[in-house]
């Protein structure tokens, strides 16, 4: 609580003061893309409106920022020069709604706005919030994190956009505005160079072709050392080694006819990403659970037997508890090796005839991502991911639109109606595999954490002493065996547990084929003067395919499951059956799946649309009410682990093609209501928004530290008796019981919305004197859960693993964040040189950064800032800047999660409400450090 009193304190008096980003210019894409960004980028006079300058099209015409009903931020391609921003992630600094982060790999960058975004790096669920760049979509927010080139303008729009044109978004969307060549000879370059041995070259020429062809050549070289150091590798890991290069062509036969093509190419070759255990330094409330367990037989409660196991398998103590350190625990001969190609060409005409105006914007792209990874993030080896093309996930995306808009009845109506054809095709091969200790690791885990523990011995086959091994085999006169007659069994069950070495997944390749066809129409209609109506209707119709092989040499789960599966109906038994082949068979890795194939198809359709009413109440006062329905579609779970429970056996079941249906999941829609205003006079703007989302079926990825879970989530109207927060829906061992009940069930007709968000935004911006121009932002964004939650939209139990959700805000969804910058460019002297004095800020309140909202993924408040100092130029022709990134080098997390597999021993910690997780170990996704350097820019 003295926190968020601090936090607001501080940013209600930087919003007040207006200490935030500075005037957000923009260009008109449609009439004269150049004249407004050469107006914004000149020196503002005080009585000049800035509004007016600020032209966006995100309704599809070009419409001064002021007079658009809708929330949305708009960033200039100066401002980005300024915080230095190169990717969708370091939008975060200018946009206090958004957020963008990653985390195991840079092709996984998930996006929020008001807290709502996609969760986990699932290939198979789309963003809640897309990512546009010159009108085309792009697959994945994640593929937005690469180098953007020459960049004229970033839009984003806050809230479902389920109307206009492109795919469908139930969160909102970043549309990104590359710069158009220019029929004027010009270009620039900039070089760069930073700590952590840093290089960045970037350069653009444009100019004339003929009188009717100008032509655009963007390019960037990126390299980075790595901010992880691997010291059993000898390497770091999160390094740059990328480039981007884009050509374009404009083309004006006539005053009425643009045509542009644009062709781009981008490689990285990276390691990344790594991760570091959460220790009590970085959040108390991880209590004791990476002190180890002493002595081992007695002190569960006081320690956690996980990190015997570890320690014993070759983990350095001191990992666990190093705070922010980034040296990383890295098996010897893994790697995070990455590479990336992302390639595409597009096509947009723009044809006006008379008052009609015609646009068709055709695209072709593809996607490459190969990925290594040591998978466990600690030094044993228990789980990895090969990389290369084993491990890899493909995305061809052709896509069609079409707008056609004018003005009818003497511009009372401002019409358009279009059509967008998406057709993407996902091929996703996965080669996850078990390490070579990890049957050693899975054994010791079990013998350690229980009853047995007084006969282990982590040098032992089946992690047991010699001694263990004989009661156990009932091989001691007079001591029978703790499993009676099962004794041996149970022990023929351990050793092959034990014997788990560099198996699982050979290749197993997933496919997805989506079409997509929607038709839209978006109106305004001119009421009176001052008073307009915007009705919009889109209808979507899709189809997606799924097909999967799988190959596993996995044989030890089959095996155990034919010993030891007759064992679960025996209570005595059950819990030492269930967490053998929990083990054994952890994330349905098993050679029963081995030449197996399934495949499906879902349809669906959805109308979607919008309604705003808005009143010029003045001239420099705009006020609207709007109602939107947004969709996100529906798809399949690429991962095997969610066909079965690792203790069921697919001939058991019908076949893996009987359980193809656990791997859909349905559309996410969102019914979104605002109401707003937009007063601009002189040299201030100030953009007000309240917003009410409520969120049916809401697709969540979570990784439980075994599988990924991928469930919607709605609420229920009635009281589900803490149904949905008990652990009885899926027992996990090694506290297996076949004989607990599922609860939290709610009845068909008490089903409703399961996530809601709501909040007030606000954006300033001012230029209170020639040279200087100040800009504020506050997000106040409440993005919870309801109380009382479902799985599904059946009203079937939310999964045992969620139980901490009901009722509590959403992961990566801070209450309150602030941002704040000021850039001043003062003259120096008579010469022509001016200065550069620029800093920025965003400060966040505290938030859990894990989807199952565990309390030991929470990150308290932080402050981050940015600055950038130098002089320029005549006619800014050269500059020299010193630039700092996080200057003040905050430590931050942008994920916590579960530690794969690392996970103690549970009965008692089930009963404290301190270790709802269990005695688990965490690990997280650090933000960059602070970094620092200079910029060099020319210009002619």
């Amino acid at each position: 609580m003295m926190k968020r009193q601090l936090l607001t304190a501080c940013a209600v008096p930087a919003f007040v003061l207006a200490l935030a980003h500075p005037a957000h210019a923009q260009d008109a894409p449609a009439a004269a893309p150049t004249e407004a960004a050469e107006a914004a980028t000149q020196d503002e006079d005080p009585s000049q409106d800035i509004s007016r300058d600020i032209v966006i099209t995100a309704q599809g015409r070009a419409q001064a920022l002021a007079d658009v009903p809708i929330a949305v931020s708009a960033i200039s391609g100066e401002n980005l020069l300024l915080s230095g921003a190169n990717d969708i992630r370091q939008l975060n600094q200018l946009a206090p709604s958004l957020l963008v982060s990653s985390t195991g790999s840079e092709a996984n960058g998930s996006a929020r706005i008001r807290g709502i975004g996609t969760v986990g790096d699932n290939p198979g669920l789309e963003s809640s919030v897309v990512t546009f760049i010159d009108g085309v979509y792009r697959s994945r927010s994640g593929i937005g994190l690469n180098e953007l080139g020459e960049i004229d303008r970033i839009e984003v729009l806050r809230g479902p956009q389920g109307t206009l044109g492109g795919r469908n978004s139930s969160a909102g969307l970043i549309s990104i505005h590359s710069k158009k060549p220019e029929f004027t000879l010009s270009g620039s370059g900039e070089a760069n160079y930073g700590n952590y041995d840093f290089v960045r070259l970037a350069g653009t020429i444009t100019g004339p072709i003929s009188q009717t062809v100008a032509a655009r050549l963007d390019g960037v070289f990126v390299q980075r050392d790595g901010f992880y150091n691997d010291p059993a590798n000898n390497t770091q890991i999160n390094d740059r080694d990328r480039y981007f290069v884009r050509g374009q062509l404009l083309y004006q036969p006539t005053t009425d006819i643009d045509v542009r093509l644009i062709g781009d190419y981008s490689k990285r070759d990276e390691n990344c990403c790594a991760a570091t255990y959460v220790d009590r330094s970085v959040n108390q409330s991880i209590g004791n659970l990476n002190n180890p367990a002493t002595p081992l037989t007695t002190g569960l409660p006081n320690g956690n037997n996980i990190i015997n196991v570890l320690t014993a398998l070759g983990q350095n103590p001191a990992a666990f508890n190093q705070g922010y350190s980034r040296n990383v625990s890295v098996t010897p001969g893994r790697d995070y090796s990455s590479g990336s190609e992302d390639w595409g060409i597009s096509g947009q005409i723009d044809w006006r005839f008379g008052d009609i105006s015609l646009t068709s914007i055709t695209a072709y792209r593809t996607y490459y991502n190969a990925q290594g990874s040591d998978t466990d993030y600690g030094t044993p080896d228990l789980l990895y991911n090969a990389g290369g093309d084993g491990n890899s996930r493909l995305f061809k995306t052709f896509t069609q639109e079409l707008r056609l808009q004018g003005s009818l009845f003497d511009d009372k109506l401002d019409w358009l109606v279009g059509g967008f054809f998406l057709d993407e095709k996902i091929r996703v091969n996965s080669n996850l595999r078990f390490g070579t200790q990890y049957g050693r690791f899975a054994a010791c885990r079990i013998v350690s954490g229980g009853g047995l523990a007084g006969l282990y011995s982590p040098t032992g086959t089946g992690c047991l002493s010699p001694t263990g091994r004989a009661v156990i085999g009932g091989q001691v006169p007079g001591a029978p065996s703790p499993f009676g007659a099962a004794g041996p069994t149970v022990l023929a069950a351990f050793d092959r547990l034990d014997g788990i070495s560099d198996r699982g997944s050979i290749v197993d390749v997933y496919r997805q084929d989506t079409r997509s066809f929607a038709a839209f129409t978006h109106n305004i209609v001119h009421v009176t003067d001052t008073v307009d109506l915007t009705l919009g209707l889109r209808y979507t119709d899709e189809r997606k395919r799924f097909s999967a092989d799988f190959t596993n040499d996995n044989t030890a789960c089959v095996a155990n499951q034919q010993a030891l599966t007759p064992f679960l109906a025996n209570p005595g038994l059950a819990p030492i059956a269930g967490a053998i082949l929990g083990l054994s068979c952890q994330g349905n890795s098993t050679s029963e799946l081995n030449g197996v194939s399934i495949n499906d198809q879902r349809n669906e359709s959805e109308f979607t649309g919008t309604a705003v009413l808005s009143w010029k109440a003045t001239e420099d006062l705009l006020l609207y009410g709007s109602y939107t329905r947004g969709y996100k579609a529906g798809g399949f779970n690429l991962d095997r682990s969610s066909l079965k429970l690792p203790i069921q056996t697919l001939a058991s079941l019908g076949g893996a093609q009987a359980l193809v249906g656990n791997l859909q999941f349905d559309p996410e829609t969102v019914n979104s209501y605002e109401i707003g205003a937009k007063y601009a006079t002189g040299p201030f703007t100030l953009a007000v928004a309240a917003f009410r989302q409520e969120f049916k079926n809401f697709q969540l990825n979570t990784f439980d530290g075994t599988v990924f879970i991928v469930e919607n989530v709605n609420g229920c109207t009635e009281s589900l008796n803490g149904g949905d927060r008990d652990q009885s829906k899926f027992a996990a061992a090694p506290n297996f019981s076949p004989t607990a009940s599922a609860t939290g069930a709610c009845g068909a007709g008490n089903l409703g919305y399961g996530v809601l968000a709501q909040g007030v935004e606000l954006e300033a911006q001012m230029v209170p004197i020639r040279d200087l121009r100040i800009a504020a932002g506050l997000t106040y964004a409440d993005t919870t859960f309801r109380d009382n939650l479902v799985g599904n939209d059946s009203g079937a139990p939310l999964n045992q693993a969620l139980r901490k959700l009901p009722g509590q805000n959403l992961s990566n969804a801070p209450q309150i964040v602030a941002t704040s910058s000021v850039a001043w460019t003062p003259d120096l002297g008579s010469s022509g040189l001016s200065g550069l004095f620029y800093i920025d800020g965003r400060l966040t309140d505290d938030f859990n950064t894990g989807s199952d909202l565990f309390p030991q993924k929470m990150q308290d408040s932080f402050l981050l800032v940015n600055a950038r100092f130098g002089v320029r130029g005549p006619d800014q022709r050269w500059a020299v800047e010193i630039w700092a990134q996080n200057l003040l080098d905050q430590d931050n997390a942008q994920v916590a999660f579960n530690s794969p597999f690392q996970e103690g021993a549970t009965t008692a910690a089930f009963q404290d409400p301190q270790y709802p997780g269990g005695r688990q170990i965490f690990s997280q996704f650090l933000a960059e450090p602070r970094t620092y350097g200079l910029t060099l820019r020319g210009s002619f």
